[in-house]
């Protein structure tokens, strides 16, 4: 978000519900434009019923959470979530319309995964929706409120980091227009030989000891077991950064005890300063997760857009196929902890090679101009179609 509003100064940001201080901080220092909340009554209006449908949504969480209850029921909420999501988009589409009325591109960075329709219908703008993964499906009151605002589907198009995900919701959205482009965006701030030095630093690492990042939460398609199980077979001494949250305490006490393992932990959220600091260090950064992932993974593309070289399951056969043959990217199958296990003995005993400036490309990682102008075409066709 930042690259592309430094791609594109005095670029409208809009926050219905806030944003963190630092990135706000440097938002501004890139030129952009920055809204937080609502303008306009009707944008109001609308804010004020996502925040109440929100609250609905957290308190039927907190009640039918318990595995007690039927699945149906314990789906409730979370379909109550996509409700208050596409409340909170037509807000800020009806916030956008006002301030910024000929935009370029009016595009959700990160879009609800249904009722495409009802919030263009109720947003009032056509727009750009990227959705990055499908995590709550619809159950029938939800399809039918996507029905009823069906035609409001004509008036956006949808972005899809992967062609995994595109199939994914061409089968449940088959009349919605979609576009295939990868999220992330190639800033271009590949890390320096002094950060590299100040991440081992920061982290007390000798100069000669390997070292292995393991960025983001511990969310369930990440398959820590897998993980769990390597380390334990681990033959020569390594240091692992564990960053981001949440995390398993348990887990991380266990890996504690492991003779040739020395865990460093950085609890989330991680700022971007101190992220580089964990990838400065690593000689590596690890990638696992369960089979059937076929979003795109912003670990991977973090890694390769700073220059750090990568261990990664080959849980996406496109992925798979793009990395195979680089030297800075080591793959091993997926769910397999010997693989992994052999992975990371080969970094202790021969750091990889650090991946050059062309990587990004390799994955289809646009810079920041590229991204600005991929959105700002397809959102023409989109304007030209609706003319």
């Amino acid at each position: 978000m930042v690259a592309l509003a430094k791609a594109r100064p005095g670029s409208l940001v809009i926050a219905p519900h806030g944003i963190a201080t630092e990135t706000a901080r440097a938002l501004c220092t890139a030129g952009a434009r920055l809204a937080i909340g609502r303008a306009g009554r009707r944008a109001g209006f609308l804010l004020a019923a996502a925040r109440l449908v929100s609250g609905i949504s957290a308190a039927g969480q907190r009640l039918l959470g318990s595995r007690r209850w039927p699945v149906r029921l314990r789906r409730l909420p979370h379909q109550v979530t996509l409700l208050a999501r596409c409340l909170a988009e037509a807000s800020a589409l009806r916030t956008a319309c006002r301030l910024e009325p000929n935009a370029d591109a009016v595009v959700i960075l990160t879009a609800n995964e249904a009722l495409h329709g009802a919030a263009a219908l109720l947003g009032g703008e056509p727009h750009l929706r990227f959705v990055h993964e499908c995590v709550t499906t619809e159950d029938t009151a939800v399809r039918l409120l996507g029905r009823l605002a069906r035609r409001g589907e004509a008036r956006v198009i949808a972005v899809y980091p992967t062609q995994a995900v595109a199939d994914q919701f061409a089968e449940r959205f088959p009349n919605l227009p979609a576009a295939v482009g990868g999220f992330a965006v190639d800033d271009e701030r590949r890390l320096t030989a002094a950060e590299r030095e100040c991440g081992r630093a920061a982290f007390d690492v000798p100069g000669v000891e390997a070292v292995v990042c393991l960025v983001g939460g511990w969310w369930p398609y990440k398959d820590i077991d897998v993980i769990d199980a390597a380390l334990e077979r681990l033959k020569e001494p390594l240091h692992l950064v564990v960053a981001g949250g949440p995390l398993d305490e348990d887990v991380l006490q266990r890996w504690r005890t492991l003779p040739d393992l020395r865990v460093h932990v950085v609890p989330g959220p991680v700022g971007e300063s101190v992220l580089r600091l964990v990838y400065g260090a690593a000689d590596a950064s690890l990638v696992t997760r369960r089979p059937g992932t076929g979003k795109e993974s912003g670990l991977v593309m973090d890694a390769v857009r700073l220059g750090v070289p990568l261990i990664v399951s080959d849980h996406d056969s496109a992925l798979t196929i793009r990395l195979d043959g680089q030297p800075w990217a080591l793959t091993f199958p997926v769910g397999d902890p010997a693989g992994l296990a052999d992975a990371l003995d080969d970094v202790i005993r021969q750091p990889p090679p650090l991946p050059g400036p062309d990587a990004t490309g390799l994955l289809g990682m646009r810079s920041a101009e590229g991204q600005a102008e991929f959105l700002t075409r397809t959102f023409a066709a989109l304007r030209t179609k609706e003319s």
